[in-house]
């Protein structure tokens, strides 16, 4: 059965977004988006709020004809195209791209999805991220942290995350990209995790 697996970049002082949902301030080079390509590809399929999706929906299904594209943004494109997507939304009714639209987040649903799913299931959104943290519907933690200071924002952890489970967890992997991005890695202990 495959993970719900949280993908999130993060400043350095906590925030997954800047004020007015910023992320301008991400530091993504070739060699972390290669990365990310080749990260995203294994994976089963994507989880994602309406905002995340739109956003990603706004850029990525004809980036690759675009002018001046680089070559890793084309083979993302391709990449984020064909993937299987779920997106939570109250409000839209259809998607394209490869997207299926669910209301809400029902746990039985979701252990479903990583039932079917031809692999890992990639996580990403703010709010979409909390619900599932707060559900213990996240079995793994994969944070970018960017070397910047926001200072202000949506904290990828807020003060009353409510976690149903104990805050323990194991490092898998780290990794330090030339752009002084970190890679941390993490899961859930045994016996405390969101299982």
């Amino acid at each position: 059965m495959g993970k719900i697996v949280q993908i999130m970049s993060v400043s350095l002082d906590g925030y997954i977004e800047g004020p007015g949902h910023d992320i301008t301030w991400h530091r993504v080079d070739d060699e972390l988006h290669q990365h990310m390509n080749d990260t995203v590809r294994q994976l089963g399929g994507l989880l994602s709020g309406r905002r995340t999706h739109e956003l990603m929906e706004a850029y990525w299904p004809t980036a690759d004809s675009q002018p001046g594209v680089s070559r890793v943004e084309a083979e993302f494109a391709g990449i984020w195209r064909e993937m299987p997507k779920v997106m939570y939304s109250r409000t839209v009714e259809k998607a394209g791209w490869n997207t299926t639209v669910a209301r809400e987040v029902v746990p039985g649903e979701v252990e479903a999805l990583k039932a079917q799913a031809g692999g890992d299931l990639g996580l990403g959104g703010a709010e979409l991220g909390g619900e599932f943290l707060r559900l213990g519907l996240v079995d793994q933690l994969r944070v970018y942290v960017h070397p910047v200071l926001l200072g202000r924002g949506t904290r990828l952890f807020p003060g009353d995350h409510g976690l149903p489970y104990a805050d323990s967890l194991r490092l898998l992997e780290s990794r330090v990209f030339g752009n002084g991005v970190v890679l941390l890695l993490y899961e859930w202990e045994r016996g405390t995790g969101a299982e």
